[in-house]
Parts: structure tokens; sequence; C-alpha cells
């Protein structure tokens, strides 16, 4: 064959052919329609840096921007027995089981890791919205309970991110069950002196919010964060009245006294290890390069030229 076919024809071909663009390097904020390259939004925690909305970002990508360089172990959590109402709605519930753990790449609701944050050891239990509303079901009282278990284990404390729309209807009575399940680890925490702080996520509601997402002995949340136990829309068909600007969200909550602190995604790492050395009553890290109060006393004073 001639160059022209060989050579000439295919560079041409190349240069108007269309280029295949992935899809996901650009996403579309929920809350404002900026397009926000996928680099700068994991940089940024999946916040919006125009209107400062805080997206969802998975427990993974959560558990790596909390610990110290992002490592952390996993903590093992017993499985439950699988469908033992055998309900079926639209499909079988091991069907949806099914489809939640293809689509989210995790085995169930929770997720439940250990490591250090600002060298403090700590115990990490996030719930994740995207498998199944984050419903809470017994996998996810299992979680917790391991959770606890793991941090009276190594003498740490426990800090659990809440994100559910409520109990998981497919599991009926053994669901709400895991209300005082869950109390009960919770308790277990706090009998061994250790602190136990939430972090409130959007959206957390229904039996979480009635349960253990309001032990705490720190409540903290997430900026604009729906926390509630029935939504804003019941409430307003049931009393018939216009609910409060802002009503059930997190500045709102703070404001009348529900919640301790509202932190934004970013700044969450160093608050948590500033409370955790509070809460241990442990010395506050050093910053920079200035000595610790520590190393300023014992400093010889021939050293330092005032003997």
């Amino acid at each position: 064959m001639s160059w022209i076919s060989n050579f000439t024809r295919p560079m041409i071909n190349s240069l108007f052919s269309r280029r295949e663009v992935p899809e996901n390097l650009w996403s579309k904020c929920d809350n404002c329609g900026t397009m926000l390259f996928h680099r700068e939004l994991s940089d940024a925690l999946y916040t919006c840096p125009t209107c400062d909305h805080h997206m969802f970002i998975t427990p993974r990508e959560r558990l790596k921007s909390l610990f110290d360089l992002g490592i952390f172990t996993t903590v093992s959590v017993p499985d439950p027995i699988v469908d033992p109402l055998h309900f079926k709605d639209q499909k079988p519930y091991p069907k949806r089981l099914a489809d939640a753990r293809k689509t989210t790449s995790e085995h169930e609701a929770m997720l439940v890791a250990e490591g250090n944050i600002g060298e403090v050891k700590a115990v990490v239990a996030v719930q994740d919205f995207s498998f199944m509303a984050g419903s809470m079901g017994m996998y996810v009282g299992n979680a917790i309970i391991a959770a606890a278990q793991r941090a009276v284990e190594l003498r740490a404390p426990l800090i659990l991110f809440s994100a559910a729309g409520g109990a998981r209807m497919q599991e009926g009575i053994l669901s709400l069950m895991q209300m005082p399940r869950t109390t009960v680890a919770v308790d277990m925490v706090k009998e061994a002196g250790l602190p136990y702080i939430v972090v409130l996520t959007h959206p957390t509601t229904g039996g979480v919010t009635a349960s253990y997402a309001m032990l705490g002995d720190v409540h903290i949340a997430e900026p604009n964060a729906l926390i509630c136990f029935a939504g804003p829309r019941v409430i307003e068909q049931t009393i018939r009245e216009k609910l409060p600007e802002g009503f059930q969200r997190s500045e709102y909550l703070l404001d009348h006294g529900m919640l301790d602190r509202v932190v934004h995604r970013t700044q969450m790492r160093d608050e948590l290890a500033t409370l955790l050395r509070l809460l241990l009553n442990e010395r506050p890290r050093s910053h920079g390069d200035l000595p610790s109060p520590e190393g300023e006393a014992s400093v010889p004073a021939e050293a330092t030229g005032t003997a």
C-alpha cells in the first residue's frame, strides 16, 4: 500500500477524530450548580468552593482525610442473619442488598476503622448514606457494638459519623431493636471512662437520631446538615403551619442548644484532634519550630548563656 494510506490518512484521522473524555472529570454542585474539577473537589473534601455546600463523601474518603497520613485499619463486623423476615416489596431484600453492594463497593451501611488522629489512637465508625440511605439494620447495630468493644479493648475514644434515613424497614422490629442495643454499646464506652464523640452529617434522621446519634459527650455537625426525627415536610403537614427558616438544620440546632459545634469538613480533623486531647487530658500538640513548655524547662542554664 502507498504512503498515503499508511501514514497520511491515519494522521489526518487522528487530528479530526473525536476524543473520548471521561465522564467523571467534572461534578456539578447540588446547591449552586457550579461545575467542579474532580481533583479540586477531592482536595476540598467534596465541599463547593463557591457556595461552601458539603457534598456526599464516601466513608473511605472520610476516613482517609481523618487519620494521620490517611492510614487506618478496618475493624471486622459480624454478619447478621440475611433476610430474617423474608421481606419483599418491588424486589426481594437480598436483591436490594446485592444491588447496594454493587453500587457502593461496600459490604454494608457502616464502616469501622482504627488509627491515629493527631497522634491519638481512636476508633471511628462511619455511616454510608449511599447504601440503602444509611438505614439502621442489624449490621449497623453489630458495627457499633464492634466499634465500642474495640474502643474499650484499645482504651481509645470512639468517634461516630452518622448519616441515615432511619430504621431499615426490610428488617422490621429487628431494626428497631438496634436502638437499645447501640445504647448499651455507647454506655459500655462511657463506663470505661472513654470519650464518645458524634459528628452528625446530612442527613441524620429517624431512629438514629433517637438513639446513638444523640448520646455523645460532644455533638458536632457539618454545616447545613438536616438533623431530625421526623422531617420538616411531615411536621408541616401535621401541624399545618409553616416552619421557621433553616428549621432542623445544623445552625438552627446549635442556636437552640442541641449541638456543641458546627465544623467545616476541611477543619474536622484538627477539631477532633484537639477535642480528643482535651477529653483525654493530654497536653496540646506543638506546632512549628517552637519548643514545647517541657522542652524549654529542660534546657540547661549554661546552654543559654545565662548562667
